[in-house]
């Protein structure tokens, strides 16, 4: 894998996408910006994608905060550490941003991560389908992560009925216990698909499980023909994930905008 082209792809392929990713998702091009319009209690919104400079950025911020303002809604700025301009982390807190954790926008071929990891004795894999199934992915989310995860079930819901669907979930069980949890998307059109929100309860970490599920979720793109696996990572999995083959290409950065202030 070339990363240079790799990030290439992965601009023009998912950032620049404005195929819906999901049932009732809007993705529209607004001038120099991409924007996705979450369906209502799905959100937020989100700036995937921008192509500013110095004397249009201040503009075209205040301008999509003037848009979703009159929408009433929350708003995400993705920013990318190789977007223009230099400054525009610094321009977006001056127009009331706040940045969220910063992420390592990592990928690796499919092919090489797909092979089977082994679990400790007495752990299986599932795929996780249906309400239950986002019950048992959201039993591990609030363990590990803690935090309102409505948003993030309501979209899960709204996409359990799509054919073919586009996003799949895993968990791995200890007995009946789930102990790790994560889903698959797959964006249309695209070589990469996307994994997210992995994640081990504490007792069970150190054992193998996360790597394992992130080759079995290899597995489930390579069935589909995704040649990417695409991961924001956070700095508690990079190291699992540099191993298993993947290689860091960018920084990006959650900016948040509460309409509340």
């Amino acid at each position: 894998m070339q990363p240079s082209e790799a990030l290439a792809d992965f601009d023009v392929q998912v950032r620049q996408s404005t195929v819906p990713d999901g049932p009732g998702v809007i993705i529209e091009a607004d001038g120099a910006v991409i924007r996705r319009l979450a369906p209502a209690g799905q959100g937020p919104s989100q700036v995937t994608w921008s192509r500013l400079d110095a004397a249009s950025a201040d503009t075209v911020i205040s301008a999509q905060l003037e848009f979703f303002r009159s929408r009433g809604e929350e708003l995400e700025w993705k920013l990318y550490d190789y977007d223009e301009p230099p400054d525009l982390a610094a321009r977006l807190v001056a127009a009331g941003f706040v940045p969220d954790d910063e992420e390592l926008l990592m990928v690796a071929q499919t092919a090489q991560v797909a092979a089977e990891v082994p679990l400790p004795a007495g752990v299986r894999l599932a795929e996780a389908t249906g309400e239950a199934g986002v019950d048992q992915l959201f039993d591990v989310h609030v363990r590990v992560f803690g935090g309102d995860e409505s948003r993030l079930r309501s979209s899960l819901l709204a996409r359990l009925g799509e054919s073919p669907p586009s996003v799949e979930m895993v968990v791995a069980l200890a007995g009946d216990e789930p102990v790790c949890a994560a889903r698959i998307e797959y964006p249309p059109g695209s070589d990469f698909a996307g994994l997210w929100g992995g994640g081990t309860v504490p007792a069970w970490r150190g054992k193998g499980i996360y790597r394992a599920l992130v080759a079995y979720r290899a597995r489930l793109a390579a069935a589909r023909g995704y040649r990417y696996l695409q991961v924001d990572a956070l700095p508690t999995s990079q190291p699992i994930l540099t191993r298993l083959g993947f290689v860091a290409l960018a920084h990006t950065t959650p900016y948040i905008w509460d309409r509340s202030g």
